[in-house]
């Protein structure tokens, strides 16, 4: 989620290497596959851990069998390969055609747990399916839209994603949703372990090695669960070697709550998808972004989300931690990319690899996913240190934030309100990136502009 923040760094990044060779900057140049494949699985390792944590959050928020999270899990990897490909190689206007990877919206989260809980994963698919589509029609109409996502709304957005957000990782700290053993000793040691190992790599190693932080951490904690009996090998070895995707597998359902709550947050991540586009260019090949090169990756982001929900999987959007290693490498082959794209289709087919990913125990993904979204919270203040805190803009931050934070805090606030307005309102997410969006429209820009503290 670090999208706008990433596109200002690797722009300061670009102007400081001014020696890069013209080749490595060139988006069309396939380097020799000696080189290319490592630097594709690089950018699968990047991104990996961010892509199937997502549907085992859903799955485990809804009481998921475990042939149900291998399942999600391989199709999460098998859509973001197929969804990296359209991105990087096109289909018509369809596509960036840069070193763009996609994955599944950590974005989307805090509204589709509350729909999935109501109305069942088929009904956060049927939304998906529409979503993706008011997306891709957004990517047709770019430029008309600009306006509803000032700094000031996409910073407080981001903000409020990773503070409602926060709560559900400290569910898996203790043991995950529903845990009998909830607050054990065991949970919290290996979700602090977790939490040490990723804080030590990414703050005190450099490169590679604090871009994969996370995964390390992952690795540490789940090879220290094994001795705990926190994990069970039994549905590895019962997984099949081969399986091809299954469209409609969870089914769909059309739902208003769903459609609307998972829509509004389909147009609002536009915003996300702009800065991951702008970021790839400016620190991969040393430019801003064409008009095509936008309105063809928004739409891609939206046509693999509805893609994405026939497919059993959850909405795509590009990665913001693969913009920074483009600009880290300096690197920007869009065939590189591809390679991986390739690599994780790959991985989709192999229902084993999905099965060995699902018996990470929630304790160990709790301890990574806390800072994950900490850093998505800290991105969000970081978009907003950019604006003016004058009078105007801390009323809409702070009335968005109030809004996001208390109503579903006090959810017997809403209970006199009909299901379905009920559930958009939980997630917090839809009230307040509306209350953000409204209050920037009405209130009028010239008065009341001296700072505000």
């Amino acid at each position: 989620m670090t999208a706008e923040t990433l596109t200002k760094s690797v722009e300061i990044d670009a102007a400081a290497d001014p020696e890069r060779g013209d080749r490595s900057a060139d988006i069309d140049h396939m380097p020799p596959l000696t080189q290319a494949v490592p630097l594709g699985i690089q950018h699968v390792l990047a991104m990996f851990v961010g892509n199937v944590t997502v549907p085992i959050i859903l799955a485990k928020a809804v009481g998921a069998t475990p042939d149900q999270i291998v399942f999600l899990v391989q199709a999460a990897m098998f859509v973001a390969g197929v969804a990296t490909l359209v991105q990087t190689l096109g289909i018509g206007p369809v596509g960036a055609k840069l070193p763009i990877v996609m994955g599944t919206s950590f974005g989307f989260v805090p509204v589709m747990i509350p729909i999935a809980q109501a109305y069942g994963l088929p009904a956060v698919m049927g939304g998906a399916l529409v979503g993706g589509l008011l997306m891709a029609a957004a990517g047709l109409y770019i430029r008309r839209i600009n306006f509803l996502f000032p700094p000031v709304v996409t910073g407080t957005f981001v903000v409020m994603i990773g503070m409602i957000l926060l709560p559900v990782g400290f569910a898996y700290v203790g043991g995950g949703f529903g845990a009998a053993d909830f607050g054990a000793p065991r949970h919290l040691l290996l979700a602090a372990l977790v939490f040490g190992v990723t804080l030590v790599f990414h703050q005190f190693f450099k490169g590679f090695l604090a871009m994969a932080a996370v995964l390390i951490g992952l690795l540490v904690g789940y090879v220290a669960a094994i001795p705990l009996g926190l994990v069970d090998f039994a549905k590895v070895s019962d997984a099949g070697w081969f399986q091809l995707p299954q469209p409609f597998a969870v089914g769909i359902e059309f739902h208003a709550a769903a459609i609307v709550a998972i829509g509004l947050m389909a147009v609002v991540t536009v915003a996300e998808s702009i800065g991951d586009i702008a970021g790839t260019a400016i620190g991969g090949a040393n430019r801003e972004p064409t008009r095509r090169e936008l309105s063809g990756g928004v739409m891609a982001d939206g046509l693999m989300s509805s893609f994405a929900a026939v497919f059993n999987a959850f909405p795509q959007i590009s990665f913001s931690q693969n913009v920074g290693l483009v600009a880290l490498t300096g690197v920007a082959s869009r065939y590189v990319v591809a390679i991986g794209g390739l690599f994780l289709i790959v991985a989709g087919l192999l229902p084993k690899l999905g099965a060995l990913v699902s018996t990470v125990p929630n304790a160990v993904l709790g301890g990574a996913v806390v800072i994950m979204f900490g850093l998505i919270t800290s991105a969000g203040m970081k978009m907003l240190s950019r604006i003016d805190f004058n009078k105007r803009n801390m009323l809409i931050i702070g009335v968005s934030l109030a809004v996001a934070i208390g109503l579903p805090a006090q959810k017997g606030l809403i209970a006199v309100a009909p299901h379905g307005l009920q559930t958009i309102l939980e997630s917090g997410l839809i009230p307040g990136a509306i209350a953000a969006i409204l209050l920037n429209l009405l209130l009028p820009q010239g008065g009341g502009e001296e700072e505000g503290h």
